[in-house]
């Protein structure tokens, strides 16, 4: 087998790659050494800027099949028929940590799910848990800033977590989840994943529904304790990257159940609360899980920065027959997704290899930038309309019309008969069993009680009192018998 040659960036052969060109022996290195220079410079840009929240994670690659006929409600083309099989590609992340944290956290994981489908690339970007802390993009950098490191002491401040919490009553329903038993998942494979938002189907006549996606776990949800995951993590930071490439590598694919909601469009306007609130579930019992496929991952990336790190997810990547919804969460999104990478990766990230579609044909008048890969020939126009046989548009919808009424302005959401911050906290605590209780308390008056402002205390209690008497009671005592120790 022939000796591959090591070359420059330029393709010239490298003569020797353990010793710089120096003036003599033992002399200064020259300017000259050209390959000495590039590697330097190459690896002093190396890194890329991190993603500000979902920095740390994992992927693989897998594919999607559908094992149901959902062709009522939708007519997406990767679900049109039972048995068909569409590539994906799956990264799961936490979301307050930066790059270098540690995997066995309490932290809301992402879900973000891109599917290659032969009308183009749909990606569906969720989290482990079915609702979030707030409803308005607005608040979206003021909470984060409250959960990441703190400007002075460049860590974690529960002065400011529960501070912003105080000051935001509809996050009592994901504190109860995070605080919970599934706060701090086994491992990515033992997790359920959520879309989260609301979403719109369409179908074939032109009808609109909207949907919440479920994936359930096919092993089972399986959960550490605080004590575990401080365990964990001081064996291996890394462990649930580690856990789910040993799974793949030894031929144990995971896979996930895909489950869908499905209110008819004009349920929406009536329901008793706000459906496109991203703080609250539909109950079940209202919109009974319709199984829709079955998700597996079975290929590892061959270059996690290649194809994780560089992955990019932005909800408005629709593809025909699903579309948004108003939920405010998600328009935010829309915009904020797709910005953050084209800072991070360029305006042409689409053109990367993970974020390509697979069979879709893509055609338009893009051009230039940094790392385009499409720029046309000659005899390809940059502008639309033309007399030249270019792409042109469809004239087809991706989704039905959202119907809007009203003045602009900066307005609450609409007010629906059982809109409340908190009956759903309650609800959720009401389900647990008594150690379920006994561990969510403990958990959150760990944190509660490190809180240096009385006042801030006292607001994050009401909250708890609000969703239920015995919630807040247990909640008031642990953090008063931990305060006085």
């Amino acid at each position: 087998m022939a000796k591959r040659v090591l070359t420059t960036e330029s393709g010239a052969p490298v003569a020797d790659n353990q010793n710089s060109a120096t003036a003599g022996v033992g002399g200064p290195i020259l300017l000259q050494d050209q390959h000495l220079l590039e590697k330097l410079a190459r690896f002093n840009r190396e890194r890329i800027p991190e993603r500000v929240v979902h920095a740390r994670g994992s992927g693989a690659y897998g594919y999607f099949e559908v094992t149901d006929d959902v062709t009522g409600f939708t007519s997406a083309d990767f679900l049109s028929s039972v048995g068909k099989r569409t590539e994906t590609f799956l990264r799961f992340s936490t979301v307050a940590d930066s790059l270098g944290g540690a995997d066995a956290v309490r932290d809301p994981r992402g879900f973000a799910l891109k599917f290659y489908t032969d009308e183009g690339n749909y990606d569906l970007v969720g989290n482990n848990t079915p609702v979030f802390f707030i409803k308005d993009p607005i608040k979206f950098p003021d909470f984060i800033h409250s959960q990441k490191r703190d400007p002075f002491t460049g860590k974690q401040e529960p002065d400011n977590v529960w501070d912003f919490w105080a000051h935001a009553p509809e996050a009592t329903h994901q504190i109860t989840w995070l605080m919970g038993d599934r706060g701090i998942p086994a491992s990515y494979r033992h997790m359920n994943g959520y879309g989260s938002h609301t979403y719109q189907w369409t179908n074939a006549e032109g009808e609109a529904f909207f949907v919440k996606y479920h994936f359930k776990t096919n092993q089972g949800v399986r959960s550490l304790s605080a004590d575990q995951a401080a365990e964990l993590v001081g064996k291996d930071a890394n462990s649930h990257q580690t856990d789910l490439l040993q799974a793949i590598e030894r031929g144990v694919n995971p896979s996930w159940t895909l489950h869908v909601q499905v209110m008819p469009a004009a349920e929406a306007a009536d329901y008793r609360f706000n459906p496109f609130d991203l703080t609250k579930v539909w109950p079940h019992s209202d919109y009974p899980l319709q199984r829709v496929g079955r998700l597996v991952l079975d290929r590892n990336p061959d270059n996690v920065f290649a194809e994780v790190e560089q992955a990019a997810f932005s909800p408005n990547n629709f593809v025909p027959g699903i579309g948004p919804s108003p939920d405010k969460m998600l328009q935010g999104r829309l915009f904020a997704y797709a910005d953050a990478h084209r800072y991070r990766l360029g305006v042409n990230h689409t053109h990367l290899p993970v974020n390509a579609p697979r069979t879709a044909v893509v055609d338009n008048y893009g051009r230039d930038g940094l790392h385009a890969t499409r720029n046309g020939s000659r005899h390809d126009k940059n502008y639309e309309p033309n007399s030249y046989a270019g792409p042109a548009q469809t004239d087809a919808a991706l989704a039905a019309p959202l119907a809007i009424h009203g003045w602009t302005g900066t307005h609450e959401a609409p007010a629906h008969t059982k809109d409340d911050d908190f009956f759903q906290a309650g609800e959720l605590f009401r389900l647990m069993s008594e150690d379920e209780k006994g561990r969510l308390v403990a958990n959150i008056a760990g944190g509660l009680s490190q809180v240096t402002r009385d006042d801030v205390i006292e607001k994050n209690l009401a909250h708890f009192h609000a969703a239920d008497a015995d919630y807040g009671k247990r909640v008031e005592e642990a953090v008063r018998a931990l305060r006085e120790d």
